[in-house]
């Protein structure tokens, strides 16, 4: 080896070294900005209930679903797409032209429906995302009428969000998300802005990978529209004056912020078998902690078998039994990727949860 190349061997790897250490000094702020933002009262019962836009914790995708929304570290051959629920850096897995599609039968009635579309330039990867909650026709009823008639309103909840993601080494990925949140409901509407961070680290060739996310920071959501306006008269107003317009100004109220701490690990068993155990810890500044798990097997990369647990230190405090299962199927046709995905979420006074994913990689 020559002097010069010895030098710009040297001065690469000294760079590499720098970048680690930034993007690991990264890691370590979003930990410390996610502590700060959950604080003292995670999981505290006066704040349980509290918080605005929950639809922003329901898992989207049946594979996140199935693995019990665990997928905060990532998985080898998952879709970038299926990765950014839980963590945004998810996306860098990404290395081409993606898009996924899914459909959630969720309880009530309501049908959920989520769409992405990623696009990778080298090292880098932009993904646009919608979500759109439909709750249906629902009998219109006032405190004038409060019969039920056929008189119905409609109800939607969306969700649009652009995500960035960057392979900074092999084994260090980081991603970033703005996402606007609007609920409408019959004539008065909300809208929110909110924030996703996160990393995700290799750890070399042990089939380990470590995750972590901040979620769902953002502005307050507060209900403003000619609905919150009521016709009322004055104390001191004769009972034929006009009545006045009043409008009831509705209360802000907060996102539901959350730190994910996720961990993988892949095992290959066989030639024709790959096992991937995930865990994950969310501490949910309004609500629980929350712990979950996953386990996939892999046949011959094409087919997947799947199950998740969820568990929350007072479980009936929530209407899903905590089990999770699902299957899915990877077909490689000429080096694209076609994934077809479906998940069970079982329930205690609902009807069980059914999602369908599908999804392509270029």
């Amino acid at each position: 080896m020559t002097i010069d190349n010895y030098t710009e061997t040297t001065r690469r790897n000294s760079d590499m070294t720098n970048m680690s250490r930034l993007v690991l000094s990264a890691f370590l702020i979003i930990t410390l900005i996610g502590m700060d933002v959950m604080d003292a009262n995670a999981g505290d019962d006066k704040r349980r209930g509290t918080a605005g836009a929950t639809q922003l914790l329901v898992p989207l995708t049946a594979r996140s679903a199935s693995l019990g929304a665990s997928m905060t570290a990532g998985m080898v051959g998952m879709n970038g797409l299926d990765a950014i629920y839980a963590n945004p850096a998810g996306l860098a897995i990404n290395n081409g032209t993606a898009a996924i599609f899914s459909h959630m039968d969720y309880v009530a009635d309501i049908d959920v429906n989520y769409f992405g579309f990623a696009q990778s330039f080298g090292n880098n990867n932009l993904a646009f995302l919608v979500s759109s909650w439909d709750f249906g026709n629902i009998p219109l009823q006032t405190e004038t009428q409060p019969e039920i008639t056929s008189v119905t309103f409609d109800a939607t909840f969306v969700t649009a969000g652009l995500t960035y993601a960057r392979t900074f080494t092999d084994r260090i990925s980081a991603g970033f998300t703005a996402k606007v949140i609007n609920e409408s409901i019959d004539d008065v509407s909300a809208t929110a802005v909110a924030f996703d961070a996160g990393m995700t680290y290799v750890v070399g060739e042990t089939g380990l990978r470590l995750g972590i996310a901040l979620k769902n920071v953002g502005s307050d959501i507060q209900y403003s529209g000619v609905g919150l306006t009521r016709q009322t008269r004055l104390p001191n107003q004769p009972p034929n004056a006009t009545s006045n317009s009043l409008l009831i100004e509705s209360e802000g109220v907060e996102l539901p912020s959350l730190l994910n701490v996720g961990v993988s690990y892949a095992r290959q068993v066989n030639d024709a078998a790959v096992v991937t155990v995930l865990g994950n810890f969310r501490s949910n500044s309004f609500d629980q902690d929350h712990f979950s798990g996953g386990l996939q097997l892999g046949l011959l990369d094409v087919f997947y078998i799947r199950g998740g647990v969820e568990l929350v230190s007072d479980q009936d405090l929530t209407f899903f039994n905590g089990g999770n299962f699902g299957a899915g199927i990877d077909l490689n046709l000429q080096g694209s990727h076609v994934q077809f995905d479906y998940a069970f979420r079982s329930t205690d006074f609902f009807d069980n949860v059914n999602m369908f994913t599908a999804a392509i990689s270029l």
